[in-house]
């Protein structure tokens, strides 16, 4: 696990630290004995430069544009298999046979129900709120009715949770958007596909029959989990505390909402409406390089890439896929293809590598599909769930498990006396 050593000085004295080698990817210094040996921390503002786990589930190279999935290349994915079998693959380790996926499937089916009473829950927000903030509310509200499943120390319990959150976030989306939009809410269909049955319940109406867009399952393959990102992150450090895994999500959920993480895609395509026309990009291209305007291009470049991101590129074939299978003609499209092009050629976007990312692209497809820009991150956090589920679990099965506890550094006032009210 540790054949190599890396030596630190500080204070004119060397120590010695373990590093560790993963199956693939940078070796790791561990430095958890670090404070205890010299009085020292490390500073890593974004926590840029540190591995705060230790995770089988996926694996980004950033500078080779690689995703994968328990070892499966996102394209693969995305081309070949089902959200439910890429959920089963990243809760369980491997591939299912076709038992295994039909049993699955199944299970989840079963648990796709909200308990009545989370109806009456939903009125209890205004007409205009975004679907986030009810997403938030009611994730977090799902701990008051499930109590057979919050013993997070309890295998069966943390499979049965696990399974209900997978189950029930497509029906808590589409209520939400329902509800924004005053319609009936449309009960689950058991026999449509996950992703079907969400496209149902969001834009079906009781009792009449709906045309299933199969394209919003890549999108959903796409979106299910993305290493310790802020959100994923955000899961695990509640969950280090102790907290039910429904407080969990709620929290990951609470973290995606930022514009900086889940709400991307809707900046993405503002940016495009506010381009206009393919003529106009030319301009606004100039406008991103100029460090003193406020413009800037979104869905360009990523925190982890450094090269193509290659769920975009899936996302680019499968915009094509969605404008012919809809007949939709949306001059966004041409707009968005043409920056592509243009960036893509342009020295200064070469560079500083900013090439287009996932977010470039899924806004466009989601707004041709028929969603609000508000729906967006509900759709990234109902994917993702999957995703968090499995973080946590693999945390949780850590014995090595910490509460999650971050040092900082300090530059505040040092001790002073206390000066009574009276004297100041």
């Amino acid at each position: 696990m540790a054949d190599k050593l890396a030596k630190l000085e500080i204070g004119g004295k060397t120590f010695d630290y373990s590093v560790l080698e993963g199956s693939t990817g940078p070796d790791v210094i561990d430095i958890r004995k670090l404070y205890a040996q010299t009085g020292a921390f490390t500073f890593d503002p974004g926590f840029t430069s540190t591995a705060a786990c230790e995770s089988a589930l996926t694996y980004i190279d950033g500078d080779e544009g690689v995703l994968l999935h328990r070892g499966y290349p996102i394209g693969q994915l995305a081309e070949h298999s089902s959200f439910m079998e890429v959920s089963y693959l990243l809760l369980n380790g491997e591939l299912p046979s076709k038992d295994e996926l039909d049993i699955f499937s199944y299970t989840i089916s079963r648990h796709t129900m909200l308990h009545e009473q989370l109806m009456t829950f939903y009125r209890g927000f205004r007409r205009d709120a975004h679907p986030m903030a009810i997403m938030c509310g009611v994730v977090g509200a799902l701990s008051a009715f499930y109590h057979d499943s919050t013993d997070i120390s309890d295998p069966d319990h943390r499979t049965i949770s696990s399974h209900r959150l997978i189950a029930k976030m497509p029906t808590i989306a589409a209520m939400a958007y329902k509800y924004s939009i005053g319609q009936p809410f449309v009960y689950p269909d058991n026999s449509l596909s996950y992703t079907g049955n969400f496209l149902r319940m969001t834009f079906g109406v009781p009792a009449e029959p709906y045309v299933v867009n199969p394209v919003v399952e890549r999108i959903f393959i796409l979106h299910a989990d993305h290493e310790q990102n802020a959100s994923t992150s955000t899961v695990r450090l509640a969950g280090s505390s102790g907290a039910n895994p429904f407080a969990c999500i709620a929290a990951g959920i609470a973290c995606l909402w930022g514009p900086a993480h889940g709400g991307a895609n809707e900046a993405a395509l503002n940016m495009l409406r506010e381009i206009g026309t393919p003529d106009k990009i030319p301009h606004y291209i100039e406008r991103a390089k100029d460090k003193n305007d406020p413009f800037r291009l979104m869905g360009f470049g990523h925190r982890v890439y450094k090269n193509y991101d290659p769920r975009a590129t899936v996302m680019q074939q499968t915009v094509r896929e969605v404008f012919e299978s809809l007949k939709v003609t949306d001059p966004l499209f041409e707009t968005a293809l043409r920056l592509e092009e243009i960036a893509l050629s342009d020295p200064y976007f070469i560079e500083k590598k900013l090439f287009p990312n996932v977010d470039f692209y899924s806004g466009i497809i989601l707004s041709a599909i028929g969603f609000p820009t508000t729906m967006f991150t509900a759709l990234f956090a109902l994917a993702r769930t999957v995703g968090w589920v499995a973080q946590w679990n693999e945390m949780i099965s850590d014995p090595g498990q910490k509460i999650g506890r971050p040092r900082q550094l300090y530059t505040g006032p040092t001790e002073r006396d206390y000066i009574p009210l009276s004297n100041r």
